[in-house]
């Protein structure tokens, strides 16, 4: 029964309307710094990259990496 580990990057923005949009991505650098994820953030607005259902990202919200340790604790026997 394996345990695993996993990094996510969590970057929220929030749109027109007020609500807020997400965009994970798996497995960001170890040595990834604040300045170039808020400098990609502020490009991904500048650019309209996204369109969401509440219009154009407009600000951004908050940074995450999230770290996720699973532990399998059972495996039903094979055959």
């Amino acid at each position: 029964m394996p345990t695993t580990t996993a990094k996510t990057l969590r970057m929220t923005f929030r749109n027109q309307n007020g609500s807020n949009f997400n965009i994970s991505l798996n497995d960001p650098r170890d040595n990834v710094t604040n300045t170039e994820i808020l400098g990609v953030m502020d490009q991904i607005i500048a650019k309209n990259v996204f369109a969401t259902t509440g219009g154009p990202l407009v600000s951004k919200q908050d940074v995450r990496i999230v770290d996720r340790t699973t532990n399998d604790m059972y495996d039903p026997p094979q055959g």
